[in-house]
């Protein structure tokens, strides 16, 4: 692609896009993003940025408003979303990652589209050469048993990129990815570390309310206390931001070895009244 056909007015629809440019060094041809990119990349809210909805309720009469020559989208998306997109007649990358692989597809695909393809290699082999850091640590290590949902009503366990970032970080994952499970099943599966990071609340997820409502306070990550909130941005944007997700699983699989990251927060109230209610 010759640079007179490289996109320089840029919309993006999900975070995942904007930490791409961002980190590519190429925030300044986004002129148009969603409130959850702002969430992730502050820069891209300074006020010279169309906000725009995202790819599951995205508005064609908004994005044609910020006139841009390239619409970036992700998952999850409606039927009636993605032809608001379509109808607003610009080119449309859409992605669909399910896997740490596909994730590098998609970098290596935005970077290619703006004419950065050594920037693109460079990051992916960032991502790579961190994680693998992870993964050397953890070697020989017990794998505990992990549980990590990416919403809570009703419970569905997270991504398959989640999973294998948490295997880097010394986890064995309990249940299969982006799947459906009652909370019975996850009691039955006893994990030793229960991880909540719900899209779209931040770092917010009410876990001493719903361990209580769940009847999880006799599992084992509940008896040791070890439930965590992870900002869900650090594992449900499939970008760069993931590595801030492989920390913070690594400190709550591995706290012994590794530093407590910022972006999580560990339960305190179930582990305080199951000591408080233990017989003298």
């Amino acid at each position: 692609m010759t640079s007179s056909h490289t996109p320089r007015r840029i919309a993006c629809l999900q975070p995942s896009a904007t930490v791409v440019l961002n980190d590519l060094g190429e925030l300044g041809r986004v002129v148009a993003c969603t409130k959850y990119c702002v969430d992730v990349v502050p820069e891209a809210g300074d006020g010279t940025r169309t906000i725009l909805a995202d790819s599951w309720t995205a508005d064609a009469t908004q994005i044609i408003g910020a006139k841009p020559d390239l619409v970036i989208a992700s998952v999850p998306y409606q039927e009636k979303s993605v032809g608001e997109i379509l109808k607003a007649g610009v080119p449309f990358l859409a992605f669909a990652p399910k896997n740490l692989s596909d994730i590098y597809k998609d970098i290596t695909m935005i970077a290619g589209v703006i004419g950065e393809n050594e920037r693109g290699e460079r990051l992916i082999a960032a991502m790579q050469k961190r994680i693998e850091e992870v993964r050397t640590k953890t070697a020989g290590l017990p794998r505990l048993k992990v549980f990590c949902e990416e919403w809570g009503k009703p419970i569905i366990t997270s991504q398959k990129w989640v999973a294998e970032l948490a295997e880097a970080a010394g986890g064995e994952f309990v249940t299969g990815p982006n799947a459906h499970i009652s909370h019975e099943e996850v009691a039955t599966l006893d994990p030793d570390i229960v991880i909540a990071a719900w899209c779209g609340a931040g770092d917010r997820v009410p876990l001493e309310k719903i361990i209580s409502g769940r009847g999880w306070q006799e599992t084992t990550a509940a008896c040791e206390g070890r439930i965590y909130c992870i900002n869900d941005e650090f594992l449900n944007t499939p970008a760069p931001t993931l590595l801030h997700g492989l920390d913070a699983l690594a400190w709550a699989i591995h706290p012994e070895i590794f530093p407590r990251p910022k972006g999580i927060r560990r339960i305190t109230d179930v582990l305080a009244s199951i000591v408080a209610n233990q017989p003298a």
